[in-house]
């Protein structure tokens, strides 16, 4: 069992309240704000069509408005992923979670993972912060270290396990490898069936400083 313990306010600190399901409504997204504000959310993470909703949503809060780039397969080129972020954050993104190009990593060009990623940091030029989704469970242990410090070699903020939306979601071997990897002044975002106050507080215990969950609500209700 674990030592740790956190409030609510404390465990909602770390959570990105998420919604990324293709079928989505309005209605569904303003009620994930909703419940995002109530809690005090880190932020509340979309698709791009809802970001601009999203951000009128959060006005006056401190929850971030926050929008994923190039997802969920990360196939698209630099350039579209450089434009995707460019007009998330003029629509009011303050957090970008983008998809590594995947097929390059299995593919070993680490000079097109770095330019894909460095095009989105560019592009978002200090205003937004950027998380790199490097799919942990389509990767060697090898390529998950990689990509890791491509990452952070090209000035990304986070690193983040798991789209949802692959074979698999975030692991603790995997959150504990890769704050091992980027060290203490990376984050570290576990993402991808964490559903539970226990697995909340495991992947923290592991090294995940965000947690991207659509659960958000069961996992803060789960401190009481």
């Amino acid at each position: 069992m674990s030592n740790l313990k956190f409030t609510p306010a404390e465990m909602a600190k770390f959570i990105d309240h998420t919604l990324l399901k293709p079928q989505a409504s309005l209605e569904d997204i303003r009620k994930v704000c909703d419940e995002a504000k109530a809690y005090n959310t880190a932020s509340v993470c979309v698709n791009p069509s809802y970001i601009k909703f999203v951000a009128q949503q959060l006005e006056g809060t401190d929850v971030t408005p926050c929008c994923v780039i190039g997802f969920p397969l990360g196939a698209t080129t630099p350039n579209v992923k450089a434009f995707e972020a460019a007009e998330a954050v003029s629509n009011g993104a303050g957090e970008v979670d983008m998809v590594i190009n995947v097929g390059a990593v299995k593919s070993g060009d680490w000079a097109l993972v770095e330019r894909d990623i460095a095009a989105v940091v560019t592009a978002v030029d200090g205003e937004a912060k950027v998380k790199v989704i490097i799919e942990t469970c389509l990767l060697t242990d090898e390529e998950k270290v990689l990509a890791c410090q491509a990452a952070k070699r090209v000035g990304a903020d986070f690193v983040k396990t798991s789209t949802g939306f692959s074979t698999g979601g975030a692991t603790v071997e995997d959150v504990r490898l890769m704050r091992q990897t980027v060290g203490p002044e990376m984050g570290v975002k576990a993402s991808g069936g964490v559903r539970t106050y226990a697995d909340a507080v495991a992947m923290i215990e592991a090294g995940a400083s965000r947690l991207g969950a659509s659960s958000g609500k069961a996992i803060i209700e789960g401190c009481k």
